[in-house]
């Protein structure tokens, strides 16, 4: 393993989340790059879950314009009179652009997609309610080996989506629990 990757996972391990948010590290994709990992975000009572991946190979790649690579996805549920609002998704993906730059991550080469989504039930299903979700889907190129700044970025962004309130640095949500 490389000495470069390791320092950076360890990084990345460190992160501590705010209470409402479980992170955990899953088994990441094995072909994109020779070193990966990867993380999800889920917020408590399912209003939010993500996928952070972040790609390093010590030989760059062209389309990457670098060794390192944060492939991002936020999933959460919205309301229903949104997922119909075109205006909507400059404002998700504002969101994105926003949780990066306040969390001092700089970046190049970025994109990605904002997708809503109406699912109905029918027949032995139609006593289910409608459910309208929201997916942010993107990728970017970071300017620098510190990628606790991108993974701040990224949990903002979880935060933001699942609609919980933006906590100033260095105040801890209370826990829920007793």
């Amino acid at each position: 393993m490389s000495v470069e990757f390791e320092s950076i996972v360890a990084q990345i391990r460190a992160i501590k989340p705010r209470v409402e948010i479980l992170l955990e590290e899953v088994p990441a994709p094995q072909k994109l790059a020779p070193f990966s990992l990867a993380m999800t975000a889920d917020v408590l009572e399912d209003a939010a879950t993500g996928r952070f991946v972040f790609l390093h190979d010590p030989d760059g790649q062209e389309g990457w314009s670098g060794k390192y690579r944060c492939v991002t996805f936020v999933r959460a549920a919205i309301e229903s009179d949104v997922v119909t609002d075109d205006l909507f998704d400059e404002v998700a993906w504002s969101w994105l652009i926003d949780a990066l730059s306040e969390s001092g991550a700089e970046y190049h080469n970025i994109s990605g997609t904002v997708t809503r989504t109406v699912s109905r039930s029918f027949a032995g299903l139609e006593d289910r309610s409608t459910d309208t979700d929201l997916e942010i889907r993107a990728s970017w190129s970071p300017d620098s080996a510190d990628l606790s700044l991108q993974i701040k970025g990224w949990l903002a962004l979880v935060e933001k989506s699942s609609g919980l309130t933006p906590l100033p640095e260095g105040v801890s949500a209370l826990s829920r629990k007793r």
